[in-house]
């Protein structure tokens, strides 16, 4: 489903700010039922367009002070992408498939440097690992917007 219809945009960009929002609340900033809401948001959950809903952790406070791009070179049987329990590494944020030379990048947090020196050695089992630390963030995440 692609989004073309402006109250579905505005109802995204209202839950992307606030995904707390009561349907009643919703209702109001777009001049609609409630109901008319609640189907409109249904819809947009159950083809996809809405994943999910979460809470922005600030790293910093939550005890992670070093957060680095990681790309990894490996191929064949010990990929990186063909173990299952990358997905609940605590320390991987993201991972991301990639053309070009790199197998794939993830994005890591961990408390330190003595940590993240740990999680490299991990990662040297499945390939070569290129670490980049992330020094500030002027955006951290942005509300996807239509585009014109």
């Amino acid at each position: 489903m692609n989004v073309k219809d402006p109250v579905d945009w505005h109802l995204l960009a209202l839950l992307q700010e606030d995904a707390r929002l009561s349907f009643n609340e919703l209702s109001r900033r777009v001049n609609l039922s409630a109901p008319a809401v609640a189907e409109r948001v249904r819809r947009l959950q159950e083809s996809g367009v809405i994943s999910g809903y979460h809470a922005h952790i600030d790293l910093e406070k939550a005890g992670r002070s070093a957060t680095a791009l990681m790309t990894m070179h490996c191929y064949g049987p010990t990929c990186l992408l063909k173990e299952p329990a990358v997905r609940t590494w605590p320390e991987v944020l993201q991972l991301h498939r990639v053309s070009g030379d790199s197998c794939c990048v993830l994005v890591v947090s961990v408390p330190g440097m003595a940590e993240l020196e740990h999680f490299i050695d991990r990662l040297a089992a499945y390939g070569r690992p290129s670490t980049a630390m992330i020094l500030s963030s002027p955006v951290t995440w942005r509300a996807v917007e239509p585009l014109t």
